[in-house]
């Protein structure tokens, strides 16, 4: 027998059974094995990511924090694998369900994010203090002040500035804050990548000078590029070769293009790959001081 189908408000999206029993879809449907019970109370009709297969059971007062409202947001981070995290504004309960984290908070740190209520930048820079490396909190913090090129007017950046973030930490009690505190002094305007974070931080880490991020280079025929980090007195420039390399052409000619220009006006260009920032950090940062010394 072909299953009924489902009203077109709940077939996009994970959705309450209260909720579908409240439009007519009966018991039996709900029971369906085209259905997926992410959680308890919970269907869809297609795979999804738990903190959306979890939002229809969102209380007033409950917010997606930590690691969930980061890949909300969204903000860079490694590659971890995490239960939902969800907050509650005090006074309420935490949240006890599986598969989900509860946590509890004062009121006034949500915000809205593609519809979903989630930790604002500084409560949630404050709350992956308790979870991230200072490295990878640094590339949170550089993405959350991130002022982009090229604008999106349908989501207005940065998302905080630099002096709000640091204003804002040093004012959090929460768990994490002193954490937080010592990361926001390392937040930059202008890191576009998590790893060109990593990198800035490597270079600084071994005593080198602070470079200028996404600075702007000119040749007698005008316009060169912009580049990641820009040593203008040394003439040196720090540059890290993303995975757009090996997915695009257009990119990899457009970047030789303006790398070419910089040589040929007496630039030192360093370049540095993934393996730049694991097992060969040694050699990236020979290689930046060598060419700051020539």
């Amino acid at each position: 027998m072909p299953r009924i189908p489902l009203p077109p408000q709940l077939a996009k999206a994970p959705f309450a059974v209260g909720h579908a029993l409240e439009l007519g879809v009966g018991r039996g449907r709900l029971r369906g094995p085209d259905l997926l019970r992410p959680f308890h109370g919970v269907r869809s009709s297609t795979a999804t990511h738990a903190a959306l297969a979890y939002a229809p059971r969102l209380r007033s007062g409950d917010r997606f924090s930590h690691l969930s409202a980061a890949a909300i947001w969204p903000v860079p981070l490694p590659n971890l694998r995490h239960p939902v995290h969800v907050t509650t504004a005090l006074p309420g309960n935490r949240v006890r369900s599986a598969g989900v984290i509860g946590h509890r908070s004062a009121p006034g740190l949500a915000t809205t994010r593609h519809g979903l209520p989630v930790s604002d930048p500084v409560a949630l820079f404050v709350e992956l203090a308790t979870l991230l490396t200072e490295e990878d909190l640094v590339a949170v913090g550089d993405s959350l002040v991130l002022s982009p090129e090229v604008l999106d007017p349908y989501d207005v950046r940065p998302w905080i500035s630099v002096r709000e973030l640091r204003d804002g930490c040093a004012a959090s009690r929460s768990p994490g804050a002193r954490r937080a505190r010592r990361a926001a002094e390392q937040v930059r305007q202008g890191a576009e990548s998590r790893a060109e974070t990593r990198l800035r931080l490597l270079i600084l880490s071994a005593g080198l000078p602070e470079p200028e991020l996404q600075g702007k280079v000119f040749d007698a025929r005008g316009f060169v590029g912009r580049f990641d980090m820009v040593y203008r007195e040394a003439r040196v420039i720090v540059e890290y070769d993303g995975d757009q390399h090996r997915t695009s052409t257009r990119q990899y000619e457009r970047d030789m293009t303006r790398i070419d220009r910089a040589l040929a006006d007496n630039w030192k260009v360093v370049r540095v790959r993934s393996d730049g920032l694991s097992h060969r950090r040694a050699l990236t940062v020979a290689r930046v001081r060598d060419a700051l010394t020539r």
